[in-house]
């Protein structure tokens, strides 16, 4: 767990920006997805899935590598209406006869080269593309076939064998998982000396985690000492979880969790966390390709009524 907060602090960083557009939640095949290994040392139709951007937090990986929307220097050459004109990712600007400016898709073959394996990136087609925007750029030339309905990008890095999750396993994943988040923020406090990782309000409440003479200790612990402390504990974990969603929740905020918007935070455990696609898959008890925050927090064994709406803001 240590490992995976140092390595998810390091990518996520700065500032909370908000997502683009919403795509549903899509069946993953059991090969891999969009994730690094990290070693020791160093409501519409179709609910959960886009590719969209989410705010800057330490459970993510940069934003801009799901982000579908690029933003361009508005301060340059007043003349040229691209400067001022957005596209999705995968999309770029030209204008036409009338100087209107317009997104078309972008050819991958203008993308830059990826310069190492980490900028490779996996396609849920199980296709190992060289950077997410020769993803993007691949998918934008497919939109409007089914096949390009049910691209999306699965995790960071070249696509590799993931073993199937078993029953037993996936009754693991939320013991690690909650655990994490709660060692995340407490992280998060110890650093923020500027406020700008952390609001006020989370502060306040991270706080009381924080100076509890209870709280378990960050460090690799077994499976029954992190259950028997979820236990008897259990009110450390119930705002982390909240806190999580809150931060993923970003485009549009309204509640439900889009596969884009999860992206930043399962793309890079799917390497580590095999059982990551399956118990966000499963979250989803209704199937209606979203997840709501009641499904989220059932996920986590937080009880009903300690769902909070106020706690995710």
């Amino acid at each position: 767990m240590r490992v995976w907060i140092v390595f998810l602090l390091c990518l996520a960083g700065h500032a909370m920006a908000a997502p683009t557009e919403e795509e549903p939640i899509v069946e993953y095949e059991a090969v891999v997805g969009e994730e690094i290994v990290v070693e020791e040392e160093p409501a519409t139709e179709e609910p959960i899935v886009e590719e969209t951007e989410v705010g800057a937090n330490p459970v993510q990986i940069e934003v801009g590598e799901f982000d579908e929307a690029i933003e361009v220097v508005e301060d340059v050459a007043a003349e040229n209406p691209c400067l001022n004109h957005h596209c999705k990712k995968g999309k770029v600007c030209e204008v036409d006869e009338s100087n209107t400016p317009m997104c078309v898709c972008q050819d991958p073959s203008t993308c830059p080269t990826a310069e190492g394996e980490f900028e490779h990136v996996c396609g849920t087609d199980n296709k190992t593309y060289d950077t997410s925007c020769h993803f993007f750029a691949t998918k934008c030339t497919l939109e409007g076939t089914k096949k390009g309905h049910k691209l999306h990008l699965d995790y960071i890095g070249p696509c590799k064998y993931i073993e199937p999750c078993m029953d037993s396993e996936l009754n693991e994943f939320p013991l690690r998982m909650r655990d994490w988040l709660k060692n995340v923020l407490v992280t998060l406090y110890e650093r923020d000396e500027d406020n700008n990782l952390l609001t006020e309000k989370q502060k306040l409440r991270v706080k009381k985690i924080y100076e509890n003479e209870k709280r378990l200790q960050a460090g690799d612990h077994s499976l029954d000492l992190l259950a028997h402390d979820f236990e008897k504990n259990y009110n450390m974990y119930i705002f982390p979880v909240h806190w999580q969603f809150g931060q993923l929740d970003q485009h549009p905020v309204d509640g439900y969790l889009t596969h884009t918007e999860l992206s930043p935070l399962r793309a890079p455990l799917i390497p580590m966390e095999h059982c990551t696609t399956r118990f966000f898959e499963e979250c989803d008890s209704d199937n209606d390709k979203y997840i709501a925050l009641e499904e989220w927090a059932t996920c986590f064994g937080i009880k009903d009524q300690d769902v909070d709406k106020d706690l995710i803001i």
